[in-house]
């Protein structure tokens, strides 16, 4: 099934390249590419919302990461890729916190820029990886140590950081030498600990400290 794209991003040489090789394959059809919140919400009350909106955080007018509390407030569904040159923690967080579903720096490539779509379109949560660990290692630093209830296990532990990490299954199982089974088999043990149904809030208890 094909996923439609948005962008909003105002350098337009940035902004026409990623929209050209998006529409440009199989899988994506990039309609709109814009370069201001405002711009998006205009184009979203005359036409069908994408199911992904890519955005800057810096943009003329209201701010990438005001203007996801806005998109997502009228339109739940959409889910919004970060894509910025920002990787301080506060940025990241208050992103996260406002509803984004994965964070990308601008260095990322074009492949992985589409990697990271279809990621998201198949339910996983796209981050750069040094964007991943940044927020983990900020979490880290300025959460107080408590006691878990969640009792995970070292590997269990292993799993979850491959889960934020952006890794599908068979990535986790690649770098742990263990089967793609037994992926799934902690996994289902990992939501049953920690009381969730997705892998996008283990890796929000991860983010925040909580496991």
């Amino acid at each position: 099934m094909e996923s439609t794209v948005g962008i909003v991003e105002d350098n337009k040489k940035i902004r026409n390249l990623i929209q050209r090789y998006l529409d440009m394959e199989d899988e994506i059809a990039c309609p709109v590419g814009v370069d201001s919140v405002e711009e998006m919400t205009e184009y979203l009350d005359e036409h069908p919302a994408p199911d992904i909106i890519l955005m800057d955080i810096e943009l003329p007018g209201m701010s990438g990461i005001k203007g996801i509390g806005l998109i997502k407030e009228e339109y739940p569904d959409i889910d919004i890729i970060m894509l910025t040159v920002y990787h301080d923690s506060h940025k990241i967080f208050n992103a996260l916190r406002a509803g984004a579903s994965g964070y990308l720096l601008k260095h990322t490539s074009l492949p992985e820029i589409k990697e990271s779509i279809l990621k998201l379109a198949d339910g996983g949560a796209p981050m750069s990886p040094q964007i991943a660990r940044k927020v983990i290692n900020h979490f880290q630093e300025n959460t107080p140590k408590k006691d878990s209830d969640s009792n995970l296990t070292p590997r269990e532990h292993d799993i979850v950081n491959g889960l934020v990490d952006g890794l599908s299954y068979k990535m986790i199982a690649d770098r742990y030498d263990i089967s793609i089974d037994t992926v799934r088999a902690h996994i289902r043990n990992i939501y049953k600990k920690l009381h969730v149904n997705s892998k996008a809030e283990v890796i929000a208890k991860s983010l925040k400290g909580e496991i």
